[in-house]
């Protein structure tokens, strides 16, 4: 079990290193480095030499494996990317919806990999296995304009594909047994959204069958917020429950593994085959396995065989944020939390209620040990309250995942009495987004790494508990010790961040890609000029809100929207469920993108006071003032749009959304504008916007263009060279990330 634990280690860890350190050509090269070294090992004495011979043989199949893969997947399909072509394509499983209609995944006979199609609506109309027909565009699903993309390809989608025109559908081998799991699971949703109600429902989606697109944006950020998000994720845990309850009702241990291995595959395939889901079910197939051909089997062997399976099938999934969450939090579970376990309840006899929370804070913390860094890294949040939810909803997903599986089993067979046994799955769900809504409210329950000492404070607290752990001293007191420490200066750490938000007036101007999202504060004021992304892999409303709570916000005074393009407002709604905001000025009229009545609904649902803009109105602003100045052009909703004048003692900003250039001469024909000392230059730098009439009128010293991947050309050349010229200092969020401005009155620095 151990040379093959080293195996499946070396070529796991062959596969990363191809994946993140060695570019195209290196894989094959590192491969032949590795295979030499183990070459070298057979030098070495007694077991040592096993071992490095096997750990260095599977690093170089790792290696090589990778190289392999890519050449024979990857770049087929990357060499028909920018091609449009007429093709035939068997829908993989049910579509779902898109912004601009559905996509599918889809396979083309003789390419590799599969394909994401996006098309109309009427791809919902089709089941798995139906043939769709008609010209499409091919693009590169790696990278998407300028930015490197791995959301595709860990899942095994090489190319998209953009339908042109209309589609022609066939029947296809719809009807064949290969699509059972997907039909089960549609089956499943239909009969969910029967038995429960609300966001009951999307939540039972999301755990029986691995769908979360019927959870809504408020109930998912309530358990993000509450660190319980992982529990809408099928997962190890999913896969136990599923388990327990077969060993329940099958009362054999011979039976459960001969029924459990094709109940787990099934299971696997109905929701998806995510990595954290193949995972769990690997390493619950072993175990199974074990009894069966009565062998023994260990955990650590189990986790290491089942990352190599995973990445033996596509070892681009080593990129899936999922799969190394799952892996770490496994690896965790594994390690730490028996040792919690049992430093906790000792020798002592303890009661079942104190065991359970034993069992629960173990458990949490050992799967935390490991995901907390990534967690950090990936979604920029230390979620501190995630132990306490873990402790109280723990109890509540085993009752939410058993009885709504029991209760859609049995409704097929016998509506009533599925809707019976459908109550305690509906309880237990609604508790747990009660508690999630409730927890997620306390005062820094998560803090973020929009605040840049929180990655130092991690390291510091993992080198604490690192050398608690080498103290030769027995007992508790040394990690109680280690813990006052961590948590006396992480409150140092998070006062710290807050503290670099003290000039008279901060802004900032947020990386959110294609859109704009620019933050001001001043005396403990705090206002938002717009909130929107056009990359739908952007969440502005998730980093206005976290930005905001590392700079010490509990209530945002105003929300400002420009106007309601996308790029500006698309973040809005997810916003409003993250922070209370007292109140919401936006342009009056229509709006042609028809997204105004999304704001004001979102607003209306949680209370914010609206104001529409017909005239100058000046703003307390803490220390400062803001300005904000009604649309003054015709036509479309780029012209029709609010400017922002912040300004604090001589020093001032002006943020005019995405106004062309003759609203611009409009504007300063209409108001007496200042001289500023910063501009966030209109229309994320198009050429149409920051006139040279505006920039010879106002004279700013500073532009900051908030741009990300777009196909438009953003920022042209042409306003680069006027802004140039002007004798600007040019700072740009797709190069810079976000941008710090701060004055102090008559001092100025960014």
């Amino acid at each position: 079990m151990r040379r093959l634990a080293v195996f499946a280690g070396g070529f796991s860890l062959g596969v990363f290193l191809a994946q993140y350190l060695l570019g195209d050509g290196w894989p094959l090269l590192g491969g032949g480095i590795a295979l030499a070294l183990g070459l070298a090992s057979t030098g070495l004495p007694g077991m040592w030499r096993r071992r490095a011979v096997v750990l260095f043989a599977a690093l170089s199949l790792g290696l090589g494996w990778s190289w392999l893969y890519a050449r024979q997947v990857q770049r087929p399909a990357q060499a028909m990317a920018g091609r449009t072509e007429t093709v035939a394509a068997t829908l993989c499983g049910y579509a779902s919806k898109s912004d601009f209609g559905a996509r599918a995944v889809v396979r083309l006979e003789g390419v590799p990999g599969k394909i994401m199609l996006y098309a109309g609506e009427e791809l919902l109309d089709l089941v798995p296995g139906q043939t769709v027909a008609g010209q499409v565009r091919f693009q590169d699903a790696a990278r998407i304009r300028d930015e490197d993309i791995t959301t595709f390809t860990s899942k095994g989608v090489f190319l998209l594909a953009y339908g042109r025109g209309e589609l022609t559908l066939g029947e296809g081998t719809r009807h064949s047994l290969r699509w059972l799991p997907a039909w089960a699971g549609r089956a499943m949703r239909e009969q969910i959204q029967i038995l429960f109600p609300g966001d009951a429902a999307g939540f039972l989606t999301a755990i029986l069958t691995g769908d979360r697109s019927e959870v809504s944006g408020k109930a998912y950020t309530a358990l993000t917020e509450a660190g319980l998000n992982h529990i809408l994720a099928v997962s190890g845990m999913h896969c136990g429950f599923l388990m327990a309850l077969a060993g329940f009702l099958l009362q054999s241990r011979k039976l459960q593994a001969l029924l459990g291995i094709p109940l787990l595959a099934f299971y696997a395939a109905l929701t998806g085959g995510s990595p954290s889901v193949l995972r769990a079910c690997i390493m619950l197939s072993l175990p199974l396995l074990a009894i069966l051909a009565r062998r023994e089997n260990d955990g650590p062997t189990s986790l290491l065989a089942a990352l190599f399976l995973i990445l033996l099938a596509n070892p681009f999934a080593a990129a899936s944020v999922g799969l190394q969450l799952s892996f770490a939090a496994m690896a965790g579970i594994l390690w730490l939390t028996p040792r919690l376990w049992k430093g906790l309840t000792g020798e002592k006899k303890r009661g079942r209620a104190f065991r359970f929370l034993a069992a629960t804070f173990s458990a949490s913390m050992g799967a935390m040990v490991f995901t907390v860094p990534l967690a950090a890294y990936y979604f920029g949040a230390l979620v501190l309250i995630a132990p306490l939810s873990g402790a109280l909803c723990l109890w509540a997903a085993v009752w939410a995942f058993t009885g709504g599986l029991l209760s859609v089993t049995v409704s097929f067979f016998c509506l009533p009495l599925g809707a019976l046994l459908a109550l305690p799955a509906r309880l237990a769900a609604e508790f747990i987004l009660l508690a999630a809504g409730l927890l997620s409210k306390i005062p820094y329950h998560a803090v973020y790494t929009a605040n840049p000492y929180l990655k130092y404070w991690l390291v510091y607290a993992y080198v604490l508990f690192a050398a608690a752990c080498l103290v030769r001293r027995t007992g508790r007191r040394k990690y109680a010790l280690a813990s006052v420490l961590a948590a006396l200066t992480l409150a140092l750490t998070v006062r710290l961040g807050e503290a670099r938000y003290h000039s008279d007036l901060d802004v900032l101007v947020l990386d959110v890609g294609q859109g704009q999202s620019v933050v001001l504060a001043s005396g403990g004021a705090f206002a938002l000029v717009d909130c929107g992304s056009a990359n739908s892999w952007k969440d502005p409303g998730e980093t206005a809100a976290r930005q905001l709570a590392a700079m010490g916000c509990k209530r945002l005074d105003y929300l400002l929207l420009t106007h309601y393009d996308k790029d500006h407002v698309s973040g809005v709604t997810d916003l409003l469920d993250r922070l209370e905001v007292d109140t919401l000025l936006v342009p009056g009229g229509e709006d042609s993108a028809g997204l105004q009545g999304v704001v004001l609904s979102a607003a209306g649902e949680h209370g914010v006071n609206v104001r529409f803009l017909t005239s100058r109105e000046g703003l307390d602003f803490g220390r400062g003032t803001l300005t904000v100045f009604p649309p003054v052009g015709e036509g479309e909703d780029n012209e029709r749009g609010l400017a922002v004048l912040a300004s604090a003692g001589d020093n001032d900003l002006l943020i005019t959304g995405d106004m062309d250039a003759a609203t611009e001469a409009k504007l300063l024909e209409a108001y007496d504008l200042p001289d500023i000392e910063a501009l966030v230059a209109g229309h994320h730098g198009s050429k149409y916007a920051s006139s040279q009439a505006l920039l010879e009128a106002l004279r700013p010293e500073t532009a900051c263009i908030s741009v990300g991947s777009n196909p438009y050309g953003h920022p042209t050349e042409e306003t680069l060279l006027r802004l140039a010229r002007q004798g600007c200092d040019i700072y740009r969020t797709d190069l810079h990330g976000t941008v710090h401005l701060a004055w102090n009155q008559e001092e100025s620095h960014g």
